[in-house]
Order: C-alpha cells, then sequence, then structure tokens
C-alpha cells in the first residue's frame, strides 16, 4: 500500500543546476522508475525461463535467454543513474518494483513455446514503453536520456526479433 511518505520519498526531487527544469526531472524519473522496475521484471522473467527451459532445443534456448538476461540486467543500473543523475530518485525495494513494473510476472511452470511468446510479447511491451519515453525526453530537451534509450531500442528490437523468429518456427 502506497503511504503518502512513500509516494512523497518516489517523487523527491533533488535539483542539479544547469540539468533539466524540476517539472522535467519530476516526470522523467518517474517515467524511469517504471521503466527500471519493468527491466527488472523481464531481466526476473527471462532469467526464471532459463532455468526452467526444457525440450530438445534446450541448449540453444538456454544460451540464448542467458544472454537476453545479461542483457536486460545491464540496462538496471544506467537507468536508475541516470535518474539520479538528474536529480530524480529510483526505486529502493522489491516492493517499489512491485509498485511501478507494468509488465505481468509468470508464476506457473509453461511451456517452452510459452515461455518463448511471453518473453516476446514483454520485450515488445517494453519497446513501446521505451518509445514512450524517448518521447517523453524529446519533449524535455533530454538528449542524455533520449540518446540512452535509443541503445536500449536497439537491443530490445533484436530481442523481439530473435523471439519472434523462434515463436513463429515452432
Amino acid at each position: 500500500m502506497r503511504t503518502a511518505t512513500t509516494e512523497a520519498s518516489s517523487a523527491r526531487v533533488h535539483e542539479q543546476p544547469g540539468v533539466l527544469a524540476p517539472a522535467a526531472v519530476t516526470e522523467i524519473s518517474k517515467n524511469l522508475r517504471q521503466l527500471l522496475a519493468d527491466v527488472f521484471a523481464l531481466y526476473v522473467k527471462t532469467k526464471g525461463f532459463h532455468w526452467h527451459i526444457t525440450g530438445r532445443h534446450f541448449r540453444d534456448y538456454h544460451l540464448l535467454l542467458d544472454e537476453q538476461a545479461e542483457q536486460v540486467f545491464g540496462m538496471t543500473d544506467e537507468i536508475a543513474e541516470r535518474a539520479r543523475k538528474i536529480g530524480g530518485t529510483t526505486l529502493h525495494s522489491i516492493a517499489d518494483i512491485a509498485r511501478h513494473k507494468r509488465l505481468s510476472d509468470q508464476t506457473d511452470f509453461v511451456s517452452p513455446e510459452s515461455m518463448l511468446s511471453a518473453l516476446a510479447t514483454d520485450n515488445a511491451q517494453l519497446l513501446v514503453s521505451l518509445r514512450q519515453s524517448h518521447e517523453l525526453c524529446d519533449r524535455h530537451n533530454d538528449a542524455a536520456t533520449s540518446s540512452l534509450i535509443e541503445v536500449w531500442v536497439d537491443q530490445t528490437e533484436r530481442r523481439v526479433w530473435f523471439l519472434a523468429e523462434i515463436v513463429r518456427g515452432l
């Protein structure tokens, strides 16, 4: 449950002279918190599927999902540090991740096909969020965050492509 104190602390803005207007910092850092929560959720799901994948293509899928999980996890520090760099705050706990994430959890055992399909869908949803974040940063003239997001868009497009091609062939 969100309290006024929790809400206030997650929205705290620390002015960084010459960086961005306080309203921009508030809006962008809020967006980055949601993005970071989604990325953590995607990492955990990808890694969980990496651990539980089965079947005749086990080795290929196991290695692919490990590679993708590593790439997704690599985004986390950059997202959090960018929020701090502009004067905002970021996630503080697992509960914070749960409050801010937009991607769904996968708690039941599912087939390898369902795993790969779910990851393709989640990465596609993350891609939409990344593009929306890019538009937000452009509106506030935050070129540095926009530039980081462009790299993540490219990486995410590749993950979507690989997963979609695999799912299409199943």
